[in-house]
């Protein structure tokens, strides 16, 4: 029963994720350096997945739809924080203001709801300074945190992830050319 409930939840997972793909100015996340080696694409889609399956694994009780949606747009800022010209230069740190970028690209793309906006806007907390005010967006952010971390010390970050998000060769042939996997 349980491996029959894993099947179901992780579709319901890859439905969310397979929806927001369809743009293809998401796609563009995958051009950008996250952590590591790891894109921002993977990034999001790694944060998006923990948050989903720490929330079934401890029954916790959140809206499905908008933690991964809004963890799968928290970093939707489009730009190489990494580059010697960054958008954000001169406004600030990186850390600090790329959440209200990446919340005012997927407000322009994307229908965004209040729980969705809050966890993009609030994901870098504590060094954006006011918390978030719904448990979706704290399991995010401390998901990102954690993420973050192990793609600072991994070499090919979420390679078994892929594989069971996209159960066809052919789907992870699409899907690794778009993050890069094997290059």
């Amino acid at each position: 029963m349980k491996l029959k409930n894993r099947i179901v939840e992780d579709l319901v997972f890859k439905s969310y994720l397979d929806e927001v793909m369809k743009k293809k100015k998401y796609l563009k996340m995958n051009r950008y350096i996250q952590h590591g080696n790891t894109s921002c694409l993977l990034h999001s889609i790694a944060v998006a997945y923990f948050s989903y399956r720490l929330c079934k694994t401890f029954k916790i009780k959140v809206h499905e739809k908008e933690l991964i949606r809004g963890a799968l747009l928290h970093d939707y800022f489009l730009y190489d924080w990494h580059a010697k010209y960054n958008p954000t230069k001169n406004v600030g740190l990186h850390g600090r203001i790329h959440p209200t970028i990446a919340l005012y690209n997927a407000s322009k793309d994307f229908n965004i709801n209040e729980i969705e906006a809050d966890i993009i806007k609030k994901h870098m907390f504590p060094l954006t300074f006011t918390p978030p005010k719904y448990r979706e967006s704290i399991i995010v952010s401390l998901v990102d945190k954690a993420c973050s971390i192990y793609e600072v010390f991994s070499k090919q970050a979420y390679l078994e992830m892929v594989i069971k998000i996209k159960a066809n060769k052919k789907e992870r042939r699409i899907i690794s050319k778009r993050i890069n996997l094997y290059n």
